[in-house]
């Protein structure tokens, strides 16, 4: 009988979106019980030794993270396998440098530098509503947080923009046909577009139809979306591909493009 919690993650058994390769070890760094699922989450041993090649191996990842120098959210994290996911800002205020972790179109966790003001706050998805003791209404969002006493105009999907300092919900944005989202999970991840419509499914996955910028549209399950902004305008700058995915044959003429105009 296995006793107590895994604390081994076998490295092929890791995601796909940490992009880690098959040979170099046995293991993979097992992200702690957070704020995100393991499975949509990024360690930030990953982030700073494969990403970001701050850290050549594990020990020296131990050595940053211990001088207090990350920050996730606005708070400072001292674990190395701690769960960074989607719209988390990552700080590191000795080089200047602020990322948001969101996915490129071909679903992986990709680099993004923000501005220190773009760092201020992050998106939330509101995942439920409810009435807590005493009557006090809340809200729980994407990434584990219990908001209290929000605007009662706020449901279920909706998107609220959060202010890290103050903890305070500056605006929201409801989940509508016209929004603009981003794709979290499914085939379509990291795909970026705007609502056209929904069709709601009784007892079983309301699917959300999306076009994106090249007037392609695709549809995926209202689990898997994140609205991002109102209209057609974000709320928080893209990553590169700003959420466009092109076919192969798009990408290599792309490429031919780029190199024709290096030579």
């Amino acid at each position: 009988m296995a006793r107590g919690p895994k604390k081994h993650l076998k490295r092929l058994a890791a995601p796909s979106s940490w992009m880690l390769d098959k040979l170099s070890g046995t293991y993979a760094p097992r992200p702690s019980p957070g704020p995100h699922k393991l499975r949509e989450s990024l360690p930030l041993t990953i982030f700073l030794r494969n990403r970001l090649k701050y850290a050549l191996n594990g020990r020296e990842v131990t050595s940053i993270v211990q001088q207090r120098l990350i920050k996730v959210d606005g708070k400072v994290r001292t674990d190395t396998t701690f769960p960074t996911g989607f719209m988390d800002t990552i700080s590191i205020e000795k080089s200047g440098e602020h990322f948001r972790l969101l996915y490129d179109v071909k679903g992986r966790f990709t680099i993004h530098r923000i501005t220190p003001e773009e760092a201020s706050y992050k998106l939330l998805k509101v995942r439920k509503v409810a009435l807590g003791a005493k009557g006090v209404p809340h809200v729980v969002t994407h990434d584990g947080r219990t908001i209290r006493y929000p605007d009662p105009a706020i449901k279920v999907n909706d998107t609220l923009k959060f202010e890290l300092e103050s903890g305070k919900i500056t605006e929201f944005v409801h989940f509508d046909t016209g929004n603009i989202v981003m794709i979290t999970g499914g085939r379509n991840m990291g795909r970026a577009g705007v609502i056209t419509h929904r069709e709601k499914h009784i007892g079983g996955f309301d699917i959300v139809h999306v076009k994106d910028s090249l007037d392609r549209t695709f549809a995926t399950r209202i689990s898997n979306i994140f609205v991002i902004g109102e209209g057609s305008k974000p709320w928080i700058s893209l990553p590169k591909g700003k959420g466009t995915k092109l076919t192969i044959s798009e990408e290599r003429d792309l490429r031919r493009r780029q190199r024709a105009a290096e030579q």
